[in-house]
């Protein structure tokens, strides 16, 4: 098993800075039965608790796991493969939908499945997971790879295909547009974008894996007492924070020698007028400072309130010097007061400038405040006899993906 990280050339580089999702597919997760997106370069996802907005934000996640080599790993965290399927009927009749028959199960016309996706110029991506046939294995449960594609474009056909995965076998087009058979054995439950690499082989295997890691997801940050990020720790360079914020002093003080420090000033300005935060070296590690008018002494993140912490975990979050191609925030306001939340929207919609940037948020000011912006894309979710639907959508919307069979 080839599961090394070559380094790539320039050209494949400036490819990675310009991958944007335009169409999100999911199928088979959870609540989703059945979900195709639009997306722009700001989307906010909102909806109703229960909705489905987190299962959206996982799915994403485990995209994203397809090209570290983690998602069979992230598929046990929550539970096994058959706890994260879609729960319902493979079909909704109309007599279950206006009530007139129970919900039940129909006669299976498709197998088992969980498949995700996206499409995007230059290259787009999907999976279908599915059961094994039975081996009398404790490890029948473990989904293996039904078929893995990935091509060139949004619309996928026989000519656009550069890499094609089945259960047990991959092909790639060379380097002069031939199909290759790759002679390697590949794990069943894992993707061909952490089992397989070769620059010149598939060069389009290694640009989507390295986009996918650097996708990047921010959930609930820890703002109590224990929290890492009130801790002093010994700093190293810090481009990417971690999602714990455990190295929040490390990357804000990255954030000052490499990056935007003037827009970081002008952010905690804009949320906290007048004050400012520097970062210190103690003998056990790099510590924030904080200034604030009035005070005779700087704060350190031990001090600060819940949200003042939070708002500054946004702001190394959001002003990261190395952008990523997208970046995923659940519930950002959570522990804001309601006076930093335009702040917080003015930030997003900055970082909306160099990332690819989906907002998930039940805080009708937050949501308002993004979608005043012309780029921005809302995604309202509501549930419908059980299952994850758009508001507002029809069968136009819903039209231009197609699975690949297996």
């Amino acid at each position: 098993m080839i599961n090394s990280r070559p380094l790539l050339g320039p050209s494949l580089v400036k490819v990675l800075s310009h991958i944007v999702i335009d169409r999100l597919a999911i199928s088979g997760y959870r609540s989703i039965r059945s979900l195709i997106l639009r997306l722009g370069r700001l989307n906010v996802v909102t909806g109703a608790n229960g909705s489905g907005k987190s299962n959206l934000y996982r799915a994403l996640r485990l995209i994203a796991d397809a090209g570290d080599g983690h998602l069979i790993r992230s598929l046990a965290s929550e539970g096994g493969f058959d706890s994260v399927l879609w729960a319902g009927p493979e079909m909704l009749t109309n007599e279950m939908i206006q009530g007139e028959v129970p919900v039940q199960g129909t006669k299976r016309r498709h197998p088992i499945s969980l498949r995700l996706g996206f499409t995007a110029d230059p290259f787009s991506y999907c999976f279908d997971l599915g059961l094994p046939t039975p081996r009398q294995s404790m490890f029948d449960g473990d989904p293996e790879m039904k078929r893995e594609c990935l091509w060139r474009g949004v619309g996928m056909d026989g000519k656009s295909l550069c890499a094609d995965r089945r259960t047990g076998t991959l092909r790639c087009r060379g380097a002069k547009g031939k199909w290759q058979d790759i002679e390697l054995p590949l794990a069943a439950q894992a993707s061909m974008l952490s089992e397989y690499a070769d620059p010149l082989a598939a060069p389009e295997l290694m640009i989507m894996r390295e986009t996918l890691r650097r996708w990047r997801f921010y959930d609930t940050f820890r703002t109590d007492v224990d929290s890492p990020a009130r801790r002093p720790a010994i700093g190293t360079f810090t481009p990417i924070m971690s999602g714990d914020g455990s190295d929040l002093a490390a990357a804000i003080q990255t954030i000052h020698e490499i990056g935007d420090r003037e827009g970081l000033d002008r952010a905690i300005d804009d949320a906290f007028p007048g004050s400012r935060v520097r970062v210190v070296s103690t003998d056990v590690g790099m510590q924030l400072s904080f200034e604030q008018p009035g005070m005779l002494r700087d704060l350190t993140a031990a001090e600060l309130s819940d949200g003042t912490l939070r708002f500054l975990l946004l702001v190394a979050a959001l002003l990261t010097p190395w952008p990523p191609e997208l970046l995923v925030l659940n519930e950002p306001e959570n522990s804001l007061h309601p006076d930093l939340i335009p702040a917080l929207s003015r930030l997003i919609t900055l970082a909306a400038e160099n990332s690819q940037v989906i907002v998930v948020s039940h805080n009708a000011t937050l949501v308002n405040e993004l979608q005043a912006d012309e780029i921005c894309v809302p995604i309202r979710l509501e549930k419908r006899m059980g299952e994850t639907v758009l508001q507002g959508a029809d069968l136009l919307s819903q039209y231009g993906w197609k699975w690949p069979i297996r």
